[in-house]
């Protein structure tokens, strides 16, 4: 099977699918090829296949890198709100031949990776501990 230029199978996702915009999608991309290159660091061999769970941390670590705290915002606005949500992106794209799969890739394989809430909001809540005391009181 013939991969198709990213753009047309972009399209041709968010049409049979509407959940997810274009925007996700590409970048869903970048975070791939982010996931690649930092798998690939220290190896000889190049990075054959990137499994569902790898490929949801390296969504989540780019995305923070990208947005940082606005990560639950714009993740929202693209129908992102949960890991599943990144498989079933990919399945959409392999299903119009941008991304290819191996026999034992699945959509179940991005079910419950991480939790979004712990991921992407709890890293930016003040810490408990972290003001300093106020002064002892003087009677």
């Amino acid at each position: 099977m013939s991969k198709v230029p990213f753009e047309k199978a972009v399209a041709e996702a968010a049409r049979q699918d509407s959940r997810y915009p274009a925007e996700a999608y590409s970048f869903l991309r970048d975070a791939l090829d982010a996931t690649i290159k930092s798998l690939q660091q220290g190896r000889p061999d190049p990075v054959g296949h990137v499994s569902g769970p790898e490929l949801c941390q390296g969504v989540r670590h780019h995305a923070l890198q990208q947005f940082g705290p606005m990560v639950p915002t714009i993740f929202d606005a693209w129908g992102i709100h949960a890991t599943r949500d990144i498989g079933e992106m990919v399945f959409n794209l392999i299903r119009t031949n941008a991304f290819s799969r191996s026999d034992s890739d699945k959509v179940e394989d991005f079910e419950a990776v991480y939790d979004f809430r712990e991921a992407f909001e709890i890293p930016y809540l003040p810490r408990r501990g972290l003001a300093p005391s106020p002064p002892p009181r003087r009677s």
